[in-house]
């Protein structure tokens, strides 16, 4: 709970954004509640320009004989019409004919009542996330009708908050099944919103798996900026917290700061970095590394990689011989390849996702810097995408800001809503 705490109100960005255009789109076609009720009422007013035609003829003759008028104060309740009908029903030759009329309509009108209380019995009970905080006193707020209208207004939203237009339609579907036409308020739109992002990104959270393996060779990929190296420290310094021996290799030569930056972290965690001098081959390196951490003994060995996007080429060969030079040691290497995503780049990391799968195999994703971002939505479109696991998320530069993903956790932040 304590990491959930952060990440609301690191997310506050995003979940303000989706507020206040859900806030909007509700207020909008609460408007039009008001109009859509008065229908209705006009109804009965039609039925009772028919029987006054009737009455005066009979009442002047039976008006002393009707002190008993029981009957209509039973029925009148339903079907006010009906009170004229009955006092003619008291000759013998007319008995037969107003009962006809009185039980035909009152079969047509009840069973429209029984439809009307039965529809919204199963909707407020809404399946899955955070349902059980549905139906908390809210007859004071502005409802809508989930409608056509409503639901383009909220694919246009989640397309904004950077889901993607796929996932935006899949998503609204999703919440629109078996509610189409219910009058929803804001929170109850956000609790379904949080159910469904919940729901996909349930299938991805998964936490980084340890091999019985040593040393587990973990290699790191990313764009220059991404917040590469500093997950590096961050996975490395909590790793040395869980009892694990680890060992850093800076292997982003051609940055000195990305070397700095990891011994930085290195000395804070007690964990070595070996480093090269700036421009040496990176494979060499790893080659190095892998021979110091079996020598040590270590159980993960962390490698650092540069990020050049822009020179694909080459990039392509730096990783593929780091791979062929640490096979070398061990054939199974490289046990893990993460891939660490920049949340501020939005639909960009959907390229960059499809970019590093082709020059590396992927086996999972961290997303860093979802705090400095109006459009955390990005990450729920990579999970329903490409599926990959994505092992943990960032909010900040301290190391608790690094933590497992959780979806329910990320969903409740991502909308705004409290969590019990």
């Amino acid at each position: 709970m304590a990491f959930f705490s952060k990440l609301k109100d690191r997310l506050f960005k995003s979940s303000n954004k989706l507020e206040e255009g859900l806030d909007a789109i509700v207020e909008e076609g609460a408007e039009d509640a008001a109009p859509q009720q008065s229908v209705p009422e006009k109804t009965p007013e039609v039925p009772p320009s028919t029987p006054p035609v009737e009455a005066p003829a009979e009442q002047p003759v039976e008006a002393p004989k009707a002190p008993p008028v029981e009957v209509p104060s039973e029925t009148p309740s339903e079907i006010p019409v009906d009170a004229p009908a009955e006092t003619p029903a008291q000759t013998p030759e007319q008995s037969p004919r107003p009962a006809e009329p009185v039980t035909k309509p009152a079969e047509p009108m009840a069973k429209p009542s029984i439809e009307r209380t039965a529809a919204p019995d199963p909707a407020p009970a809404t399946p899955g996330l955070l349902g059980r905080l549905m139906g908390r006193g809210k007859a004071d707020e502005p409802r809508r009708a989930l409608d056509d209208d409503m639901l383009e207004q909220l694919e246009d939203l989640l397309v904004g908050a950077d889901m993607g237009v796929d996932t935006a339609l899949r998503v609204t579907a999703n919440m629109a099944e078996g509610r189409f036409g219910k009058r929803l308020s804001t929170r109850e739109i956000k609790e379904l919103l949080a159910a469904e992002v919940a729901r996909i990104m349930e299938p991805v959270a998964r936490p980084m798996p340890i091999y019985a393996k040593r040393p587990q060779v973990v290699l790191v990929v990313g764009v220059n900026g991404s917040g590469k190296t500093t997950t590096i420290g961050k996975l490395a310094s909590q790793f040395k917290a869980a009892g694990k021996k680890v060992v850093i290799a800076a292997g982003d030569t051609f940055r000195a700061a990305a070397v700095e930056q990891l011994q930085v972290w290195g000395d804070r965690a007690g964990v070595p970095v070996l480093t090269a001098p700036e421009g040496s081959d990176p494979a060499s390196l790893a080659f190095d590394a892998m021979t110091r951490a079996q020598e040590d003994g270590a159980d993960l060995l962390m490698i650092d990689t540069a990020g050049r996007l822009q020179n694909r080429a080459d990039l392509m060969e730096e990783l593929a011989k780091i791979v062929r030079v640490i096979r070398k040691k061990d054939e199974t290497a490289p046990h893990n390849t993460l891939l660490v995503l920049d949340a501020t780049t939005g639909q960009n990391a959907l390229n960059q996702v499809e970019t590093f799968q082709k020059l590396a195999d992927v086996s999972g994703l961290v997303m860093t810097k979802l705090d400095g971002t109006a459009k955390g939505g990005v990450l729920v479109a990579l999970a329903d995408r490409f599926g990959l696991p994505i092992h943990a998320i960032g909010v900040g530069e301290q190391i608790d800001d690094l933590a497992p993903f959780d979806p329910e956790e990320f969903a409740a932040a991502l909308t705004g809503l409290e969590r019990s």
